[in-house]
């Protein structure tokens, strides 16, 4: 179980921001099986495509989604109206240095800051979970 920190969402950005942007198709959502409920969540995240891998990066650190991930191992992404399902794997912290910055980098001043601001907060990037993800083979 990991110990690191967790920038609670407020009511605004659950309960309106986000359905908001999932719905719309505003963001590209994950869509992710609850780790005890096995109920699926959808939020909006940002994928960061990084030396030919796609990644998932957590910017308020230990989230439920990122707990969810980490133990089922599995999710869907849809973005752009596409949609795939992917096997996640965490990237150990020693490893998620580089990844953590190209985030930064590609996303830190986009959105009204949110992206600088939850990093600001939590700047060490032990603190943000960082999922590897691929795509799963199709279905029969």
């Amino acid at each position: 179980m990991s110990t690191a920190p967790y920038r609670k969402s407020g009511f605004f950005n659950n309960k309106i921001m986000n359905p908001l942007l999932t719905m719309l198709g505003l963001a590209p959502a994950l869509t992710v099986r609850g780790r005890t409920s096995g109920r699926r969540y959808t939020m909006p995240v940002l994928p960061l495509d990084y030396e030919g891998q796609r990644y998932l990066v957590a910017p308020r650190g230990n989230t439920h989604w990122a707990r969810n991930l980490r133990s089922v191992g599995e999710c869907e992404l849809r973005a752009g109206g596409r949609r795939g399902h992917f096997k996640a794997s965490e990237i150990p912290v020693a490893q998620r240095g580089p990844v953590v910055a190209a985030y930064v980098q590609q996303y830190g001043s986009k959105y009204g800051g949110f992206v600088a601001k939850e990093f600001a907060a939590l700047p060490d990037p032990a603190d943000h979970p960082v999922f590897l993800i691929e795509p799963e083979p199709a279905q029969r």
